[in-house]
């Protein structure tokens, strides 16, 4: 089964999270467990954590249909020693915040060389911290996005997940996250039945299916290849809207979230409606 929805707002608390999803007939939810543009925040309390996990359960959602988000200024790939501990810092928090709310995944961008150094020392850098944010909390998964390319991000050739996920040693703690507009973006077409299979068997063989614990679904603003990870509303991008069905209706890719991070989120129930057809093999 496909869970299916938005990366819904914590307006108000993370608790909130679970009661907008359910508002907009999800099947599934993304979420930050903190402000994903500053850096310190209040630690949870336990009746923010207690009232997540009620809300969880009335709506119906499980961890295996949420996909945390981490923050935006995190960069555990900055070639300066300094700011790669201050990022490690904050993605223990965000695995410890998820392990708290009884999550089981932390979907994170990899990282960014800032130009200073090549790409495989980034990914190195990227594995080395990986490892210890991972022996140093428990449970929660780490789920490696692939990105559009744009600046120094790594992430947006299917080789550097694998060199990262090489570099992991708790293979049980480690997953990827295929993200559609940044999939295009990179250069990566799947537009047509040919291309899609072309773009998910060279994803197999390279990182691996069985590695796979996400989607993000969302239509592109930038051409193919452009590297702009600029997400925009299904069917109103260069994507359009059937490509996505090869996703929904991939057995492959039963079982994870697939989440939406399109731009109008008035537009998220007939997105969310408009998927959950497609994968139930409507038209």
């Amino acid at each position: 089964m496909n869970y299916i929805g938005p990366h819904v707002s914590t307006s108000g608390g993370v608790q909130q999270a679970p009661l907008n999803a359910r508002a907009v007939g999800a099947t599934g939810f993304g979420l930050f467990t903190k402000n994903q543009r500053q850096w310190a925040v209040k630690p949870l309390d336990g009746a923010t954590v207690d009232a997540f996990k009620k809300n969880c359960d009335e709506c119906g959602y499980t961890p295996e249909m949420i996909l945390a988000h981490d923050s935006y200024l995190i960069n555990v790939g900055n070639p300066d020693p300094e700011k790669r501990e201050k990022s490690l810092a904050a993605l223990i928090d965000e695995l410890t915040r998820c392990n708290q709310l009884g999550l089981a995944m932390l979907n994170i961008h990899p990282g960014s060389h800032l130009r200073l150094i090549s790409e495989e020392a980034c990914c190195a850098l990227i594995a080395t911290s990986i490892n210890r944010a991972l022996d140093a909390t428990a449970g929660v998964t780490v789920v490696l996005e692939n990105t559009a390319g744009q600046g120094s991000n790594i992430g947006y050739r299917f080789e550097h997940l694998a060199m990262i996920i090489a570099g992991v040693e708790d293979k049980s703690r480690i997953g990827c996250c295929i993200d559609t507009c940044h999939t295009f973006a990179a250069g990566y077409d799947f537009r047509s039945p040919e291309t899609y299979r072309v773009m998910i068997d060279e994803f197999d063989r390279i990182v691996g299916l069985s590695c796979l614990r996400g989607l993000h679904l969302n239509d592109s603003k930038g051409n193919l290849g452009s590297r702009l990870d600029r997400h925009h509303s299904i069917g109103e991008g260069e994507i359009g809207t059937e490509p996505f069905r090869f996703f929904l209706s991939d057995p492959r890719l039963d079982g994870f979230p697939m989440i939406l991070e399109t731009i109008d989120e008035s537009r998220w129930p007939r997105e969310t409606a408009l998927f959950r057809k497609m994968a139930a093999g409507g038209n």
